[in-house]
């Protein structure tokens, strides 16, 4: 007979760290590893000079959530929704483009020239990816802490995000001093799992990771995990996302009809901007 705890020992059934490109670094996408982990489908790390990148040009989404985490520096943020302001370190951008919208971002001086994140996109359930868009800028101090786990997405250990709990999810942003050993424990209804290294190294699975992207196999219920050096990683937990995903330039939706709406969409708010001179 197969002991029980053998059977549910943590397994790495894919890893990658990418492939750069300037300041990002872009980890997953929905034709690689996207299609296995959907609803995340894109995950981008992201270290730039502000002072030589610049600002970040209007651009749209439709289909998707993006949620950005700032780690370090921090930068202003302005969309089609007419919200503008600033993002500081640790601050969540939650930009639901649903049926179409457009943001951009820009240096914040009084931050520094060094901005450092991450960028996930998540998929949207059929009834929300047409929906009306809505964005929300979280300052620092209300996202809250499981442990040494801030909670981004969803509820962990009691401790539930302000963010909208639009899909059964949990997506953490976890710091670690150099030794420290943590352990995630997946919840029952979720079936993958996965974590994203930005800084530092990590032993888990029997393995030393550093930089990457580690997918483990989906029998996985606790995944414990040690520090080397101060470490900085984001993990994602959800229960599987079971419609195809239907790519544009900036969308994912779930359906070709859904694709042509959503880029309809994009294509209305984008004459909006461009009678107010902002494209």
């Amino acid at each position: 007979m197969t002991d029980p705890e053998t059977k549910q020992k943590p397994s790495i059934v894919h890893r990658t760290r990418g492939h750069s490109q300037g300041p990002i670094t872009r980890l997953f996408s929905p034709g690689d590893l996207g299609q296995i982990l959907k609803p995340f489908v894109f995950l981008d790390f992201f270290k730039a000079d502000t002072s030589v990148n610049g600002r970040m040009p209007y651009h749209p989404h439709s289909g998707i959530v993006t949620v950005t985490t700032i780690f370090e520096g921090g930068m202003t943020y302005e969309d089609s929704t007419d919200k503008s302001g600033k993002l500081v370190t640790g601050s969540v951008e939650w930009m639901q483009a649903g049926g179409g919208v457009w943001h951009t971002g820009g240096p914040l001086p009084e931050a520094g020239n060094i901005i450092r994140g991450m960028q996930l996109w998540l998929t949207l359930p059929q009834e929300l990816e047409n929906s009306d868009p809505v964005s929300l800028y979280i300052d620092p101090d209300e996202i809250k802490r499981a442990g040494p786990a801030r909670v981004i997405i969803g509820e962990y250990e009691g401790v539930a995000s302000p963010l909208p709990a639009i899909l059964p999810m949990t997506y953490l942003h976890i710091q670690l001093d150099d030794g420290e050993e943590w352990t995630f424990t997946k919840p029952h209804d979720h079936d993958l799992l996965w974590l994203g290294i930005d800084e530092g190294s990590l032993q888990v699975a029997d393995e030393t990771l550093h930089n990457e992207v580690a997918v483990f196999d989906g029998n996985t219920d606790n995944l414990t995990m040690k520090a080397v050096g101060q470490t900085n990683l984001v993990l994602g937990s959800a229960s599987r996302h079971l419609h195809p995903l239907v790519t544009g330039s900036y969308s994912v939706h779930t359906t070709p009809e859904a694709l042509k709406n959503g880029e309809a969409g994009i294509v209305r708010v984008g004459q909006r901007l461009r009678s107010k001179g902002l494209l």
